[in-house]
């Protein structure tokens, strides 16, 4: 479940850690990105059903109908982004209380999405990293919390686990592939 983390990035505390201080489950994953902080923000402003999607495998996401669809370019429209707002996982139709609030919203440094429950049960953090100022690592942590029931916690930990595990994955490889790809397609018509 730490997938691309160091052991410190897995070990360090994030933004929005403090939402779940001890949580039932709890992943870091993380990537390099071949480009600074700043060009990296946009994609994560985005995410969204009915924004820029998640970037991630779409095809799976929607087989279970979310109606997610990915954004291949920045959308100026979806970049309005503040404290409050809602990001939809689902179509709101089909899945209404498909949904997360943003809780911290820090440029090109920090977006924590928490489910809008008090208190939170998920608390989704994207952090940028710089490394260098070409290079930044992207970390997603992910951190839950089950009801107090032992098959309940069983089944929800065989179900997640790999399902976040294969769709993170996916998505910071997707936002990966955008920024990088952006980049280049800059960097070609500046030359």
């Amino acid at each position: 479940m730490n997938w691309g983390a160091t052991p410190a990035e897995s070990r360090r505390p994030l933004p929005g850690d403090a939402l779940i201080p001890e949580p039932d489950g709890e992943s870091t994953m993380a990537i390099s990105i071949d480009a600074p902080p700043e060009e990296i923000w946009p994609w994560l402003r985005q995410l969204g059903q009915g924004r820029g999607g998640f970037y991630s495998y779409e095809w799976a996401e929607n087989l279970v109908g979310l109606d997610i669809h990915n954004a291949d370019e920045l959308i100026p429209e979806y970049q309005d982004l503040d404290i409050g707002d809602t990001v939809r996982l689902g179509d709101p139709d089909r899945f209404p209380d498909t949904t997360l609030e943003v809780v911290v919203l820090s440029p090109e440094q920090a977006l924590v999405l928490q489910s809008p429950t008090q208190p939170p049960w998920w608390v989704w953090s994207f952090v940028l990293d710089p490394v260098t100022e070409t290079e930044t690592r992207l970390v997603v942590r992910s951190r839950i919390r089950l009801p107090q029931n032992p098959v309940v916690q069983f089944a929800s930990q065989a179900v997640l686990d790999p399902v976040t595990f294969v769709m993170t994955r996916g998505m910071l490889l997707g936002i990966k592939t955008r920024v990088e790809s952006t980049a280049r397609e800059a960097a070609l018509l500046d030359a």
